[in-house]
């Protein structure tokens, strides 16, 4: 998976790029002693490059931390000549890549490798940049490698590597650029093209076949040690007793606001079909004796989902003023779409459970961002991930993922095997 540099890029090599140098290393050498001279004057150009690059700021995710680190005042990359962090791809020789890199940040990573002026580098810096890292397996967004889509020249392994680790990494890179010159230009490097496999199960057999062959060597050994010790018994470690140690006392949180089974009996004055989730048949004594601590969670009917949403906002006594939170749950059957609200007054709050059928042309809701606008994200987050789509919402379309994104990522019945490799433990 990923974007491959082509078309309208057109990246020149360093004696390409210095037409001036190259010529006049050619008549510097024509002349006695010039070859001599048109060498140590590559080398102090080298040697000036390699001492000033100018990394660009590309942090994405955890590695971004220690690349700050490593340029603040404890370690200070200045020392190492490498000062200058620019925000601006026109103006940097250097790209670390600190963090994950994902799929839909690939294009732009690429225009920013483009705009850099060549000679320029590149740094895969932590696990995720060099090969997806922890989301190897099971990630459809992730780029299996940073070198797929642009090229790496020198890569620091960790997860995240210490700044001392990134410090290395420099230096081996100005050891590369110290080389360069006529007789080994700068170009631009290869993409790895190879497709993504199973790592880990291929370590297993490799490791599997290397224990069964250590086996075969011991067994003859192990046989001669059984003759001569015939009652040799391995050692046992000896237990520790277990400590036992006392429960801590717990505080009973303070009721806030409209206690649970006034909330169940009020809304089931007006819509009988409510029902509690987990407790279908609990009747409000029954949720009172659940505690405080249980949040009310109740079943809607998806024909009064918008009105019961907006009469928990509307309603005086209950007042439900602030939406918190909608998600989607896929049962493989059937999704639910769960909405959390709370009354900022009071305190109280609740969940409502609303189930949406699975079809043919796709799962389909009323929308309730026109009641609360933080909805709007949410819905769209939704229908995103999930594919369920909600009706009059002012804006229904992708927000994480390209619009031409086959199918819908968390559902329990996506498949993409040119994205994703599934996780074999």
């Amino acid at each position: 998976m990923g974007v491959k540099i082509e078309g309208k890029q057109s990246v020149k090599t360093s004696a390409e790029s210095s037409v001036f140098a190259h010529q006049a290393g050619k008549i510097a050498e024509k002349l006695p002693g010039g070859n001599q001279l048109a060498r140590s004057v590559e080398m102090l150009v080298a040697w000036g490059r390699a001492n000033s690059l100018w990394p660009l700021l590309y942090g994405t995710s955890c590695c971004a931390i220690e690349m700050m680190s490593t340029g603040a005042a404890r370690h200070d990359w200045a020392r190492f000549g490498a000062e200058v962090a620019r925000a601006s791809a026109r103006q940097a020789d250097l790209i670390i890549l600190a963090g994950t890199v994902v799929e839909k940040m690939s294009e732009n990573l690429i225009t920013l490798y483009e705009q850099m002026p060549a000679p320029k580098y590149v740094i895969a810096m932590g696990s995720c940049a060099i090969s997806g890292g922890p989301f190897y397996y099971d990630s459809y967004s992730v780029v299996k490698g940073a070198d797929r889509i642009i090229p790496v020249d020198v890569y620091i392994p960790g997860c995240p590597p210490r700044p001392e680790a990134l410090f290395y990494g420099i230096m081996q890179l100005q050891e590369k650029i110290k080389k360069e010159g006529r007789e080994i230009p700068w170009e631009i490097g290869e993409l790895v093209k190879s497709p993504s496999f199973d790592t880990f199960t291929e370590t297993q057999q490799d490791w599997a076949a290397l224990e069964e062959k250590k086996d075969q060597e011991m067994a003859e050994a192990r046989e001669q040690f059984k003759k001569e010790n015939p009652d040799y018994k391995p050692p046992r470690p000896a237990r520790l007793k277990k400590e036992k140690l006392p429960s801590p006392s717990r505080t009973k949180p303070a009721h806030k606001g409209i206690s649970n089974w006034t909330l169940l009996q009020t809304l089931q004055k007006k819509f009988p079909e409510i029902t509690v989730h987990d407790h279908p048949d609990a009747t409000p004594k029954e949720v009172a004796e659940l505690g405080t601590d249980y949040v009310l969670d109740l079943v809607v009917p998806k024909e009064q989902y918008k009105e019961v949403v907006q009469y928990l906002k509307e309603d005086k006594d209950l007042s439900l003023e602030m939406f918190i939170q909608l998600t989607c749950v896929d049962w493989k059957e059937y999704f639910d779409i769960v909405v959390h609200l709370l009354s900022v007054k009071d305190g109280h709050k609740l969940f409502l459970r609303c189930r949406v059928d699975k079809k043919e042309d796709g799962a389909e809701i009323s929308t309730i961002s026109d009641l609360y606008a933080g909805a709007d994200w949410h819905e769209r987050e939704v229908y995103d991930m999930f594919g369920v789509r909600f009706t009059d919402h002012p804006d229904m379309r992708r927000i994480y993922l390209k619009n031409d994104f086959p199918g819908h990522p968390l559902c329990k019945d996506f498949e993409d095997p040119s994205r994703v490799i599934v996780r074999p433990y």
